[in-house]
């Protein structure tokens, strides 16, 4: 059905929304929707590899319920309280967590995968820490990559990956169509997430995280409409809508989340459908 169009799936940052992929995985899946290769930068990163290596969406929601939990947030209130009385020596490669955990949860899950070894083509984005240009990962070790992308600046350390010293991908490009296009796809899936708006401020940290939301949910929006007007690929944007607030340990929350995920996948199916059956 679609042989003459490459088909790429893109997902971007989101956290433990990112989850919801695995409900547009399920979607395809079942649609014999055939994806030629896959994107992802942040928490996006990790869903798109499983993909990448055609992992069961069943085994992507008990992987989930494992890795988001608190603990590989071990050593962020000793460190923050540290940083404020100005006992903590904080340097470019230092955060706030200690990443032994975080470290030891993706090992498990990824182990010794090689972008070669990937049963699909599989890139990620991360950002560099010097210069702020945006590193596209696709070769060398999955862990490697997936955990500089995963690098949220001050939170995590940054990771070193071939002599550069890289952070989370969302720095640069929280949805990065752009690496699709360049690969030579004609259908673009992106799944991007937005982020929750606040209804009251009672500190000047809740008006960050307001500033912040409003930021990146701009510039998700500007990034579909940009890629839709200045290229040729087909671009269908897949934005799950969930009831409540998604915070990144509500692990209990993820079999909703993955149902977001295929309901908003199914929402674009027709037009997808469509344009599969005029080639």
């Amino acid at each position: 059905m679609n042989a003459k169009k490459r088909i790429a799936l893109v997902i971007g940052s989101g956290g433990i929304k990112c989850a919801a992929a695995a409900g547009l995985w399920r979607v395809l899946q079942e649609e014999g929707i055939v994806v030629e290769n896959v994107v992802g930068c942040s928490g996006g990163s990790m869903y798109a590899a499983l993909i990448a290596n055609r992992v069961d969406v069943k085994v992507m929601e008990e992987w989930s319920k494992t890795l988001w939990t608190s603990d590989i947030m071990q050593g962020y209130t000793e460190n923050l309280k540290a940083s404020k009385d100005g006992s903590l020596r904080f340097t470019e490669r230092s955060g706030l967590v200690d990443d032994s955990a975080l470290n030891r949860k993706l090992r498990e899950v990824y182990g010794e995968w090689k972008f070669s070894d990937m049963k699909m083509p599989f890139k990620v984005v991360a950002t560099d820490l010097l210069s702020g240009e945006k590193v596209t990962l696709a070769d060398g070790g999955v862990f490697d990559a997936i955990r500089a992308s995963l690098a949220i600046p001050i939170i995590f350390p940054p990771w070193e990956v071939n002599e550069r010293l890289l952070i989370d991908g969302a720095a640069s490009d929280p949805l990065p169509i752009d690496v699709a296009i360049q690969d030579g796809a004609d259908i673009i899936i992106a799944m991007g997430f937005t982020l929750d708006y606040r209804a009251r401020f009672r500190s000047m940290t809740a008006v960050q995280e307001q500033l912040n939301s409003i930021y990146m949910n701009n510039i998700l929006n500007s990034t579909y409409a940009f890629y839709n007007l200045a290229h040729h690929a087909e671009i269908f944007p897949v934005i799950p809508e969930f009831d409540s607030t998604i915070s990144m340990f509500d692990v209990d929350k993820i079999p909703s989340v993955i149902e977001q995920g295929e309901q908003a996948a199914r929402m674009q199916l027709p037009h997808i459908k469509r344009l599969l059956e005029n080639v």
